[in-house]
């Protein structure tokens, strides 16, 4: 059972029209608006529609629809029946609907006004898509994000007098297990990841790996696939697989796999059951026996090159392409977002990632490093020779 937590009466204390939930990492932000959300339709006396909006389709459906699916089937709620797969509407017995859409939908950001309005992560929606729904909503907005650094609500919609604005973090999660509570407080020491994730505070989180990167919608008709990379996870970690295309210049990372749980031979059947499965995977070679097991498999798979400072000289292989992301890897963007170096005890950055979001960034490395293999980035003078490796960058 999803639980009231001390977020959650937080939040349904709030009372006028805007009401904004700021706060770090697994302060169940979402979860108790979806589930005040929820309680709301079910207690109308007259129809109403609510619309549950987030940066993309994909975002939307493993982010806020995932969790309200989950809500509603744990309280027993759900009837299939009453859920419109097809437009993504739920229509409770009081005769109001919750639906859900995404930002880069433009005819139902500009389409029929609602009642209620959440959107989620807003910090991730442009302005002017939050401006085009409050305008069409009747009754009171929601929207909730973690403050990794200023956007527009700072600026443009704070000093409004229709605003309230709380912070929330993993302390007023009563329902958060143990183990997560004790992995964020392991943290506390990252200075500025600490500010934002474990207070909720708004700041600029250091030492981020990668930036600069797209967010595209679809891969290209003359998009050329080059590998797959291939990071083996299993109980603790998921199995990320990286599909990369070339592209007019640039390299398109494509999600394939995010999953935890899977045998070699279920990896194995992912990538045979690619539209092209024949092209190379390149995956992590400190699994050589998931590699040769692989290979029986049928899959045309080889281990990544590795050596004194691989790690980071393929970090910077990677970051001197130009990059692109297909908006269905959703994980790949999340992570892209949390991928950080590691910091000691004093906040001086380090050279060596942070695990907890690495899996499709090492996916993506072994397949990028394989096909641009490069010398070490030491010292200026080398730029001539990355002409020999780098022909399509005219440098």
């Amino acid at each position: 059972m999803y639980g009231i937590t001390s977020a959650t009466l937080k939040i349904k204390n709030l009372q006028k029209r805007i009401r904004c939930v700021q706060g770090g990492t697994s302060a169940s932000k979402t979860v108790s608006i979806i589930l005040l959300l929820i309680d709301a339709a079910q207690r109308d006396t007259k129809p109403t529609l609510t619309s549950i909006v987030s940066e993309t389709f994909p975002h939307l459906k493993r982010g806020a629809m995932r969790d309200f699916l989950s809500v509603m089937e744990t309280h027993k709620y759900f009837k299939t029946a009453r859920w419109n797969k097809t437009d993504c509407i739920y229509t409770f017995e009081t005769g109001s609907k919750i639906e859900f859409f995404s930002a880069d939908q433009p005819g139902k950001v500009r389409g029929p006004r609602r009642d209620r309005l959440f959107i989620n992560e807003a910090n991730n929606v442009p302005y002017e898509i939050f401006d085009q729904l409050e305008v069409r909503t009747n009754e009171y907005i929601f929207i909730d994000w973690n403050p990794v650094n200023e956007y527009w609500f700072y600026d443009k919609v704070a000093n409004r007098t229709d605003v309230e604005h709380i912070i929330v973090t993993y302390r007023d999660n009563e329902a958060l297990p143990e183990t997560i509570r004790s992995s964020i407080e392991q943290r506390r020491e990252r200075k500025d990841w600490w500010k934002v994730y474990g207070e909720g505070q708004l700041g600029e989180i250091e030492g981020k790996i990668y930036r600069d990167w797209q967010t595209i919608d679809e891969i290209p008709h003359f998009a050329r696939l080059e590998r797959y990379g291939l990071d083996f996870g299993y109980t603790n970690d998921p199995t990320s697989i990286v599909a990369i295309y070339y592209s007019n210049g640039g390299y398109i990372w494509d999600e394939v796999c995010f999953q935890k749980g899977l045998s070699n031979k279920q990896i194995a059947d992912v990538i045979l059951n690619q539209s092209q499965p024949q092209i190379l995977t390149v995956a992590d070679s400190a699994e050589p026996k998931s590699i040769d097991e692989m290979k029986v498999f049928g899959v045309n798979i080889v281990g990544a090159e590795k050596g004194a400072d691989s790690v980071r000289n393929g970090i910077q292989i990677v970051q001197a392409q130009r990059i692109s992301v297909t908006k269905r890897s959703v994980n790949i963007i999340q992570e892209y977002r949390n991928f950080l170096w590691q910091v000691d005890k004093n906040g001086v950055v380090l050279n060596v990632p942070e695990h907890l979001f690495s899996h499709s960034m090492d996916a993506g490395r072994y397949g990028m490093t394989s096909i641009l293999k490069t010398p070490v980035f030491k010292m200026p003078e080398a730029t001539p020779a990355l002409a020999v490796h780098y022909p399509e960058l005219g440098i």
